[in-house]
This record gives C-alpha cells, structure tokens and sequence, in this order.
C-alpha cells in the first residue's frame, strides 16, 4: 500500500472531468514510474467513512503525477488529501 495525494481536478478549457482526478505519491518522480503504477486500485476515504475507488489510467506530465478514474466524482474537499494506492 502506497499513500498519494489527489492534486487536482482534470480540467481543461472549457470543461472539468467529475471523475478524473490527479494524483502524485512521493518516491515516484518520473513519467516512468508513474506509468508502472497504471492498472493499480485507489481509494479514498471521507471522513464521515464513505469509501470511493478508483483505478490508475495514464500519466500526467513528466513529473510522476498520473490520472485516476473514480467511479463516482470525488467532492471537492477531497483535493489535497490522502488516498491509498494498493
């Protein structure tokens, strides 16, 4: 189990995907490493218990941050905290 932080929406110009999330974990800095994490399931935990999973899809940038597809959206609280990545 891997801890991650939920970075931000993915948003474009004219349009916020409610289900895409971006994530970074520290140790993975590179696209590579973020593209061995594709395939992988993460969840995140509200604080009232309510649990969401998503799964890993494809990499963000160079930087090690990827995209997560959730199945339902995360509300916006939600970015800037922690989700666990197994």
């Amino acid at each position: 189990m891997v801890k991650g932080k939920v970075v931000q929406f993915r948003i474009g110009r004219h349009t916020i995907h409610e289900k895409h999330f971006l994530v970074e974990t520290e140790g993975v800095n590179s696209r590579e490493g973020a593209t061995k994490m594709i395939g992988k399931v993460v969840t995140w935990k509200s604080p009232a218990g309510k649990i969401i999973k998503g799964k890993v899809s494809v990499p963000h940038g160079n930087k090690g941050v990827f995209r997560v597809i959730f199945e339902k959206g995360l509300p916006g609280q939600a970015v800037t905290t922690e989700v666990e990545i197994n």
